[in-house]
């Protein structure tokens, strides 16, 4: 996937945020992290969702074999999750009512393991886009799990400090890879903001954007890898 605050797969380079579905997306001033505009993802009924999801791209050498969450899935309440780094501990909470396909990916991804010992391969510090991206176990920004799930967005959505969310490729298309972001950032309304990071993260990103990043990415999409690396130990789900 290629965009700004996309995943690079689905044929695609790492661009700005750009995320890995297959391929890499971006999404922002530079390039954010990568997932195109798509419309709501998900048929809501009562406390349940129904999610399509969609093989990716067999081209991307860099996809990981995992199969996807069932396909009804909750749509109420939130989860919580420890993401255990190198520099200390995020508590993400992700969102089931709001994103109720996002969220539930995250959590069946974070249940399998697939971000276990995984680096967060971009962090960008604009004026406009402030963000850590994760989510590729392979580093590259174009890896990501062998199926993906449409963008869940409204075109209302921002992306304040403490925002979790997808970067895709650019087609509305949704992976494995999502942004944390650290300072309010200014991107169009094409990334599913699936949920939030507690204060304890905060601090933690804080310290990632103090330490600053190697301007491989620059001028364009922007932004590079941290200069102090950032390794997502485990995600589990918490409680």
């Amino acid at each position: 996937m290629t965009s700004w605050l996309r995943a690079a797969g689905l044929g695609g380079l790492l661009l700005a945020l750009t995320a890995c579905a297959g391929g890499g997306d971006d999404a922002g001033p530079e390039a954010g992290p990568g997932t195109g505009s798509g419309g709501g993802a998900a048929a809501v009924s009562g406390t349940g969702a129904s999610c399509e999801w969609s093989t990716a791209p067999s081209a991307n050498p860099y996809l990981i074999e995992v199969d996807p969450p069932a396909a009804e899935v909750p749509a109420e309440g939130t989860t919580d999750l420890l993401m255990t780094t190198n520099l200390g501990d995020l508590q993400l909470t992700v969102d089931h009512e709001r994103t109720p396909c996002a969220a539930a990916s995250l959590v069946h991804l974070a249940e399998v393991g697939f971000f276990d010992d995984s680096p967060c391969h971009r962090q960008t510090d604009s004026a406009g886009l402030q963000v850590l991206q994760c989510g590729d176990p392979t580093g590259t920004g174009a890896g990501g799990p062998t199926y993906t799930s449409p963008t869940e967005v409204t075109g209302e959505e921002t992306y304040p400090r403490g925002t979790v969310a997808m970067a895709n490729s650019g087609q509305g298309v949704d992976g494995s890879q999502f942004f944390l972001v650290w300072g309010d950032s200014r991107l169009p309304p094409d990334y599913t903001v699936v949920g939030t990071v507690d204060d304890a993260g905060l601090a933690v990103l804080d310290a990632v954007a103090a330490n600053g990043n190697d301007g491989s990415l620059d001028p364009s999409p922007g932004g590079g890898a941290p200069t102090v690396p950032v390794t997502v130990e485990s995600v589990t789900v918490a409680g």
